[in-house]
């Protein structure tokens, strides 16, 4: 069958609808009988309906069941938001802090008012956000092709064990890209028909990941066209809302507008995260693999060509989100910052669109093309791979226990910061922890400064003297906390000379000297 042949057999209705032989050709009564007409209760809504009312349960239920705490980067948009709220210098320039992300700074600041559950809510809107995501995901590919490949694909992120844990870490990075999605949503369903809200949702993304910039900007040309030049000036205004928005904050507080490109840099290059434009393309496809697994990888690339031969206007969305994210991840490397999975998290989601095509794109077919049979077969073998596979290589007991320490290790930790003999320690001197990683965390927990908890691992800190000693003493936090890097030294996990053991806990261990 040659190309045209092949597009004929493409059904012709809507890409919301799942065509088939029945949709071909309108059926009287005598060939339709009322009787064998499918049910309301398992019409599309419905079931759409029951997935989210399904998701939210989970979403809720995991939440009670790991407690856990937002990770380094979200407490300390936390910190910034306390500070910005007292008025206090903003302590981008602490040891190690990670880049600012001007939303998670202002969303911090509205939470903090909760006081100690404040951590808790920031995960719980960031398991809400992975909702978002999903259901985004969904009506993305919904509107692109059909129910049917959007219910794959949001079935694949659901089983992307990354994306609901970087979402029980309170990751910023879920919210960015529900944010990102719901926008490409918007475009797929009115193409140049809504830019103010596109720009808006896109601008919103650029106050959490610089990424989204590029996207504002591809999508400024893309309106461009079409729009007059007062409207062009106004959809310039929103595309530039992230970069200014950051290097105005950045400026406010360092007095660098570029602090956050530079700082970044320095820290890539110090943690040993950076790569020359030479190693993107083996990263592109290990991370891709990392985050979508093999047989989703392959299932993406075979669903990507069959999508480009056979519908090419359809797979203009997720197609242009990939390649932008591609493009970015490129210049991510070529700048020399981290260059790490997480920044393809968009691409990483296309690919997952793309197999949900390969799985179940097979309905846009009529019924009797051999095509049909053929891709139906392809799809139900990658399908029973990828059982097998996930199978195999799943070890649900190591996600129990890294979901468990997140929460163990907080009440650990405090813990041992609220013994008697450590409160009356803290007034003698700072908190010192091996190195960066439960800076964040102790500095929440105690409401302290910068100055107030130090990093060992830090060649400005002296030997200590004087305060409290946190010290790690189990496996998993060590290498989750105390040696994460090349320059941690096991010396900055012993006690320091004249301190004495006051308080134990699970995973840590305080030492005072007063």
């Amino acid at each position: 069958m040659g190309r045209h042949g092949i597009l004929t057999a493409i059904a012709t209705s809507p890409a919301s609808s799942v065509a088939g032989s029945a949709a071909a050709a309108p059926q009287t009564p005598a060939e339709h009988p009322p009787e064998r007409r499918r049910p309301p209760a398992l019409s599309t809504p419905n079931l759409e309906r029951a997935g989210i009312v399904g998701l939210v349960l989970a979403a809720v239920v995991g939440f009670v069941v790991y407690p856990t705490y937002p990770n380094y980067d979200s407490y300390y948009s936390l910190l910034w938001g306390r500070e910005l709220l007292h008025l206090d210098a903003l302590s981008f320039e602490a040891y190690r802090a990670p880049t600012e992300h001007p939303l998670a700074i202002g969303f911090g600041a509205l939470l903090v008012p909760l006081g100690d559950v404040a951590d808790r809510v920031m995960v719980g809107f960031s398991v809400l956000s992975f909702i978002l995501l999903v259901a985004g995901i969904y009506v993305l590919a919904k509107t692109a092709f059909t129910p049917l490949v959007g219910a794959a694909a949001a079935g694949l992120l659901v089983t992307r064990f990354d994306f609901p844990f970087l979402a029980a870490r309170g990751y910023i990075d879920i919210s960015y890209l529900a944010v990102v999605i719901w926008a490409a949503v918007v475009e797929a369903r009115a193409p140049r028909r809504r830019p103010v809200v596109v720009l808006v949702l896109l601008a919103a993304a650029g106050l959490m990941r610089p990424e989204a910039w590029l996207l504002a900007g591809l999508y400024w040309l893309w309106v461009f066209k079409a729009a007059s030049w007062a409207q062009r000036a106004r959809y310039a205004a929103l595309a530039a809302t992230g970069p200014v928005v950051w290097s105005a904050v950045d400026f406010a507080v360092t007095g660098n507008p570029l602090y956050s490109l530079t700082a970044t840099g320095e820290l890539a290059e110090e943690l040993g995260r950076n790569k020359g434009l030479s190693e993107v393309p083996q990263a592109l496809y290990s991370f891709l693999i990392d985050l979508d697994k093999f047989p989703v990888f392959v299932g993406g690339a075979l669903g990507l060509g069959l999508a480009v031969l056979l519908t090419p206007r359809r797979a203009t969305m997720p197609l242009a989100l990939f390649g932008a994210g591609v493009g970015t991840f490129a210049m991510v490397g070529l700048a020399g910052l981290s260059v790490i999975d997480r920044y393809l998290l968009v691409p990483s989601l296309c690919v997952m669109v793309f197999a949900g095509v390969f799985i179940a794109g097979w309905t846009m077919l009529r019924e009797r093309s051999p095509l049909r049979v053929l891709w139906a077969a392809g799809a139900a073998a990658l399908v029973i791979f990828g059982v097998v596979f996930t199978v195999t290589r799943v070890n649900l007991n190591q996600l129990d226990n890294e979901l468990r320490f997140r929460g163990d290790a907080h009440a650990a930790l405090e813990q041992v910061l609220s013994a008697p003999a450590v409160v009356s320690a803290l007034r003698c001197g700072p908190v010192f922890v091996p190195n960066h990683k439960l800076i964040p965390d102790v500095r929440w927990i105690l409401n302290r400064s910068s100055s107030g908890v130090l990093a060992r691992s830090s060649a400005q800190v002296a030997e200590p003297r004087r305060g409290v000693a946190i010290l790690v003493h189990t496996r998993i936090a060590l290498f989750k906390q105390a040696l994460v890097t090349s320059n941690d030294k096991p010396i900055d996990n012993q006690p320091p000379a004249g301190f004495v053991r006051a308080a134990t806990s699970q995973h840590y261990a305080a030492y005072v000297n007063c």
